[in-house]
């Protein structure tokens, strides 16, 4: 049942993303609202996860009330989308506290999951998450047909990962054991910390322009999208095989995964137009996504003993302050060599990591 609770959980949460990131700029574009004003928007997410942990290093913890609070209040501004996307200030304020919501829920169940699957099963519970992704993107396409339909999409996705969230925390599995009088330091890992940053930082050419400028390059948009799915189905079997390799030396496996992206990046930059190539690339997301990112999360959970707050941290600082970063520099250094400056900013990933 928690297996089942949990892997729920992911399901819908990465639904909710889904119909977030890929579906609500063109709702608020066929509403009205500039580019300037969606790229507020969408700047506000990545911020509040980096500057939200901040809060919890000496002023608060996240316990349970805490969460629980996270929870019922991403209800409530899910649910007043349909008051303020009129207006672009009431909107900005919602999307903000909504993002403070979300950079305390997901760090808080992962170390649920971590805890009570271990390494081996993390993967195979995450990968439903990843599933929810990619079905609402192929799903909501074919109904979007007015902007109210994302709303409706997003808030359903959102009441049920509160469910299940709910459920997990009823079983009382989602309690970890508070260490109130822990210090938690950057500094004494600061080359990972500075790695994190920088390979997430990497992935603002991609995330941003990759359909861009594939289209550019001669490959159609709908050749694309097959791009895109083509590297979730390998991320999903990369997570629900990986568990062998989570028992091995993790940093080591943190370097060779950064060493592939670098190599993915250069791929994307010299066969621009190779279909082969690029799918090649694409599967390579298994590596730089998928075993990477489980990798990383359980070598927190060893580093630290405020785990909590260590994936908050790992949220913040990589897709929180990396991802805001490397979209704005991603939108400076656009052209034909977007994704040799993501590898160069892959490259300083893995040479911090050789400092830890």
């Amino acid at each position: 049942m928690l297996f089942f609770n949990l892997s729920a959980f992911y399901f819908f949460y990465f639904a909710a993303v889904g119909v977030y990131v890929i579906f609500m700029p063109k709702v608020l574009h066929d509403i009205g609202y500039d580019t300037f004003q969606i790229g507020v928007v969408f700047a506000l997410a990545p911020l509040m996860r980096f500057a939200t942990p901040f809060l919890f290093l000496k002023h608060i913890e996240l316990n349970l009330t805490v969460f629980k609070t996270a929870l019922f209040l991403s209800i409530l501004t899910s649910s007043l989308f349909y008051f303020t996307i009129d207006n672009f200030y009431a909107f900005t304020i919602n999307n903000a506290i909504l993002g403070v919501c979300l950079s305390l829920i997901l760090p808080y169940l992962d170390v649920t999951a971590i805890k009570n699957l271990g390494s081996n099963k993390y993967g195979k519970s995450r990968l439903f998450g990843s599933i929810g992704f990619m079905v609402v993107s192929l799903v909501l396409a074919k109904f979007l047909s007015e902007p109210k339909i994302a709303l409706n999409y997003y808030l359903c996705a959102n009441i049920l990962t509160v469910v299940f969230a709910l459920l997990l925390v009823k079983n009382d599995v989602a309690h970890v054991k508070s260490i109130e009088d822990e210090s938690f330091s950057f500094f004494k890992y600061w080359p990972f910390w500075l790695s994190l940053f920088f390979m997430q930082m990497s992935f603002g050419g991609f995330y941003n322009f990759f359909t861009i400028y594939e289209t550019e390059h001669g490959i159609s948009l709908e050749m694309v999208s097959y791009l895109w799915t083509f590297g979730v189905i390998c991320e999903i079997i990369m997570l629900y095989f990986q568990g062998p390799l989570l028992k091995r030396n993790l940093l080591n496996i943190i370097k060779v995964c950064v060493g592939i992206t670098i190599f993915r990046w250069l791929i994307l930059y010299i066969f621009p137009d190779s279909l082969t190539m690029t799918f090649i690339a694409q599967g390579l997301h298994a590596f730089s996504f998928a075993l990477y990112h489980s990798t990383v999360i359980i070598f927190l959970y060893t580093l630290y003993d405020n785990k909590k707050l260590a994936q908050q941290f790992m949220y913040g600082v990589a897709y929180g302050l990396g991802g805001f970063i490397g979209a704005l520099v991603a939108g400076w250094t656009y052209g034909e060599y977007i994704f040799v400056y993501s590898a160069i900013f892959a490259l300083i990933s893995l040479i911090s990591l050789f400092l830890v």
